[in-house]
């Protein structure tokens, strides 16, 4: 099966600001849907545990994910998760939301 750039959009909150909220966008070449799912996940987990070990930034990945601008202390919520391929043209196609 041909890879298919993806975009991973997870809602992100301070827990020590709740009214602060966000989004983070994880970005790269996958098989499926949940495959982009689970490697933007393993990509933000090895990068939080670079900061929290004190670390530098891990950058992109070999197959090109990577997991910039993480907010230390920010929560991600992986259950909110969407995923969006991007089509032929460059632009975004439908969006699959995460079902647990």
């Amino acid at each position: 099966m041909p890879e298919i750039y993806f975009q991973v959009h997870v809602p992100i909150r301070n827990p020590a600001r709740p009214e602060q909220r966000g989004l983070h966008v994880f970005a790269g070449s996958a098989a499926t849907w949940s495959a982009a799912l689970r490697i933007a996940r393993e990509t933000c987990d090895a990068e939080v545990a670079a900061q929290e070990a004190g670390l530098p930034a891990l950058g992109r990945r070999p197959d090109g994910w990577s997991a910039r601008g993480l907010r230390p202390g920010w929560v991600l919520d992986w259950t909110a998760a969407t995923v969006d391929a991007w089509a032929q043209d460059r632009t975004l196609g439908l969006s699959k939301s995460h079902l647990p």
